[in-house]
């Protein structure tokens, strides 16, 4: 299949997202959420309803040291994206976490996710000047095996922390890339 032309850019402000940038952002969580993706509701189905204040914190969250969106697209159309943040406290201020790592469910595994990653970490280092990136995932699905080849490294785990269902309780893994 082929998938077009990717291209990958950022938004370091809210006026740097248009509204149909904010729309694809938005179908694009939905989707992934209901297909089963750990992106921020855990119980699926969601609607605009739901996921659009999310959006919208997001976006008016963005400023250029503190919170970026990368977003990748193919043909002018919103293929993945995520959310790289750090907390301006002094302490803490060399890391930063990711959050909502996202493709659309019909162009998995054609590298758009691990495109993104690799374009966080640049990002993160040379930009923002982070030393280190951290994510925790939901145990279960795979996910520490994708980031693992990305150069992420487990270390540690919530056992149970994440209750899906009764009887479906689900280990958060924490990892961390480093150095970037």
């Amino acid at each position: 299949m082929d998938i077009g032309s990717l291209a990958l850019r950022q938004a370091t402000a809210p006026e740097d997202v248009s509204p149909e940038l904010r729309n694809e952002l938005l179908d694009c969580w939905i989707e992934v959420t209901n297909a089963g993706g750990a992106a921020g509701f855990p119980f699926p189905p969601i609607d605009a309803q739901l996921a659009g204040p999310a959006v919208d914190l997001l976006v008016a969250g963005l400023a250029p040291g503190s919170s970026r969106l990368l977003v990748a697209t193919i043909d002018d159309r919103l293929a993945g994206w995520l959310n790289v943040r750090r907390d301006d406290f002094r302490l803490v201020a060399h890391w930063g976490t990711l959050h909502h790592v996202q493709t659309r469910t019909g162009l998995r595994g054609h590298g758009i996710g691990a495109a993104l990653m690799r374009r966080v970490r640049e990002v993160a280092r040379d930009e923002m000047g982070l030393e280190q990136l951290r994510l925790a995932a939901r145990g279960g699905v795979g996910l520490e095996t994708f980031y693992g080849r990305l150069g992420w490294r487990e270390v540690g785990r919530w056992p149970g922390a994440l209750r899906l269902a009764p009887g479906d309780d689900r280990d958060e893994i924490l990892m961390v890339l480093a150095p970037l």
